[in-house]
């Protein structure tokens, strides 16, 4: 009788560890789902992404830019860069001189997230000294076009990592590159996407007549970035 009893404890303690068992792996599984991050392996640039759910939640804090072009804003936090917006064009219709090369911070909080300064430090080489840009770390991205293994997102690294300085492509190359050759209309909805302008150069993305082509800045400001770029390397070839 006392042994038919303890092989009935015995079984019952078997249940319950495993019924506590399959409930951890649930638990974990769910947990590892919503902590998810997607990192492009060939940029080697982690990005942390906010989750639709708005289960992520992230201190944001904005710093402010005074460049050649006129004010950018950066928006981040902790985790990375959410956008780069630009917020007043200084630039007149047509123009592609070079105007003041400063790049000053004019609004932000006095201690700001990695992410934000290593976005602000790039940004002033990029105006500044754009040589400097290959060897300042890139920032962290969070936003949720990063979130998915999109077409989108698969173009946004696609032109990040083979589009340099100085350089342009067609939407049809770019299109070629990212490995669809009949997605040139999807790379320009991919461009409209593109959270962080500048970082990401989807300024150098033009027609396949040479034309610039539309830039969500306005057209003389693409003008002009491309301008800057071919005045600096130029200079650079000296």
């Amino acid at each position: 009788m006392a042994s038919r009893l303890h092989q009935k404890n015995k079984n019952e303690n078997k249940l319950r560890s495993s019924t506590v068992h399959l409930v951890y792996q649930y638990l974990l599984g769910n947990y590892l789902r919503h902590k998810r991050s997607t990192a492009h392996p060939d940029c080697g640039t982690n990005i942390t992404v906010a989750l639709k759910d708005g289960k992520t939640q992230c201190k944001k804090m904005q710093v402010m830019l005074n460049s050649p072009v006129g004010r950018i804003e950066i928006s981040g936090c902790g985790t990375g860069v959410h956008e780069i917006q630009f917020k007043e064009n200084v630039l007149s219709q047509n123009s592609t001189k070079e105007a003041s090369v400063t790049c000053e911070v004019c609004e932000g909080p006095e201690e700001m997230t990695e992410p934000l300064k290593q976005c602000t430090a790039w940004l002033q080489a990029y105006f500044c000294e754009p040589w400097m840009t290959e060897k300042l770390p890139m920032p962290l991205f969070h936003h949720p076009v990063f979130e998915q293994d999109s077409f989108t997102r698969q173009v946004l690294w696609t032109l990040l990592r083979n589009v340099k300085f100085g350089e342009a492509v067609s939407y049809k190359q770019l299109a070629d590159l990212a490995g669809n050759s009949k997605a040139a209309r999807a790379v320009g909805g991919a461009m409209r996407s593109n959270p962080v302008p500048i970082i990401i150069p989807c300024h150098r993305v033009i027609c396949s007549s040479g034309q610039t082509g539309n830039y969500g800045g306005g057209t003389h400001l693409k003008q002009w970035l491309l301008s800057h770029e071919k005045h600096q390397k130029e200079k650079l070839a000296y």
